[in-house]
């Protein structure tokens, strides 16, 4: 159930699971994939133990507040020619993601059914840029398949996201909501059951948002130090101890593909002498990009104009995390064209620059992945993929590792 209006959930007399009513209230700050993949298994675990008939065990009020216009965090970005009606598209967030664990493969697999996921089965090789002496040299490193497959969201990386808050029943995802840190907040202790607390929040305007009996904040690690900071959260210095790194992406789009430099179609050849078409991925060697995408050859994108994603080396933007971005951009667009070695006559007619300042969590032996951080006592988690790996899927286990703290609580 999705509502786009700031909702008045001002009730002081909302009881928990414990209480009369039984019905627990449920704060999840931030609209990311982390925040719908928590309400959609809350709505699963403790919707399917619910009786309208025992007042112990009534569903969940679930609440998403989200500070943007949409949901999902997939970033896509697309641009329209209106004198041409030509479309570029760039997923310029996650290109793809992977199902490693058997909960996250089943859990995908209604939208794999329709068609919303699918998997990209793409070429994949190595490039190291031209010099002036010599052209770009490409090597067929793999070809991504079914058996490890990597999925994409069509017809944009978004789409999921949004698929998801639309299927919410039992909870109601309101937008432009910026939530005050918790230090504003108020917790309540309920007279009657002096062991629970509850906890009151407040928009950056003063305005309350109503008492809950859970808050579970989802926003990146920097947000959460910031929402939790003064807020006597248990866990506090855990929150900073994740390694993040930046992530600058370059977006390029090409009028046709026959503008298109020749390198996106040299031709291959496998171990057995087969010729093989073209080019999906390149992992760069000797630059400072990382990675190229070749948008247009997505699974359910063959209408696009031609349209290339770049991402720069994490180290590399993590140094260069705070240089105006006209200066990056450069930097990036002359990394690019001695990669894909076009002339005047092939050069891309769009081009966009973004940053993401906090884009990889940095996973070591000695940097290992943290998991969720809870406060029993003030029942406040704060979560993210920043307490896994930092991919689609940390979203996911951050997202089971909370339902599971919450049912040892609620279904008491």
């Amino acid at each position: 159930m999705t509502d786009h209006s700031v909702t008045d959930l001002n009730n002081t007399k909302t009881h928990s699971s414990n209480t009369n009513n039984g019905v627990a209230k449920i704060a999840i700050i931030g609209g990311g994939l982390t925040g719908l993949f928590t309400a959609t298994l809350l709505e699963r675990t403790f919707g399917q133990q619910a009786d309208p008939s025992d007042p112990q065990k009534l569903p969940p009020q679930i609440t998403v507040f989200e500070k943007s216009r949409s949901v999902g965090r997939l970033a896509t970005r697309y641009r329209t020619d209106e004198q041409s009606d030509k479309n570029w598209q760039w997923a310029f967030g996650a290109q793809f993601f992977t199902a490693k664990s058997d909960s996250f493969s089943q859990f995908i697999e209604p939208w794999l059914g329709t068609g919303m996921l699918q998997p990209w089965c793409a070429q994949v090789v190595n490039l190291t840029p031209a010099t002036e002496d010599a052209q770009p040299i490409i090597n067929k490193k793999e070809q991504w398949d079914t058996t490890h497959a990597r999925y994409i969201s069509t017809p944009k990386m978004t789409s999921w996201g949004r698929a998801l808050a639309d299927d919410l029943q039992l909870t109601r995802v309101t937008f432009k909501t910026c939530v005050a840190p918790l230090s504003a907040s108020k917790t309540h202790q309920l007279q009657e059951y002096s062991t629970h607390k509850k906890t009151e929040l407040f928009d950056t305007e003063g305005d309350s948002l109503g008492w809950f009996d859970w808050v579970i904040c989802t926003a990146p690690n920097d947000q959460a130090v910031a929402l939790m900071a003064n807020s006597n959260f248990s866990e506090q210095a855990k929150i900073t101890e994740p390694q993040m790194q930046a992530c600058y992406t370059l977006m390029l789009g090409w009028d046709s593909v026959q503008q298109l430099p020749a390198t996106f179609s040299r031709h291959l050849t496998n171990a057995t002498n087969v010729v093989l078409p073209g080019w999906d991925v390149a992992y760069m060697h000797g630059s400072i990009l990382d990675r190229v995408f070749v948008e247009h050859h997505k699974p359910g994108h063959g209408d696009l104009s031609p349209s290339v994603t770049i991402h720069a080396r994490n180290d590399w933007s993590q140094v260069h995390v705070d240089d105006d971005i006209e200066t990056v951009r450069s930097q990036l667009l002359a990394a690019a064209q001695q990669a894909l070695n076009w002339n005047n006559d092939t050069a891309p007619s769009q081009i966009d620059c973004h940053r993401w300042r906090y884009a990889a969590t940095v996973v070591t032996d000695t940097n290992k992945e943290q998991g969720i951080l809870v406060d029993d006592n003030q029942q406040w988690i704060v979560s993210g993929d920043w307490c896994g790996r930092g991919n689609i899927e940390s979203c996911y286990q951050a997202a089971e590792q909370t339902v599971k703290v919450m049912m040892a609580t609620l279904s008491q």
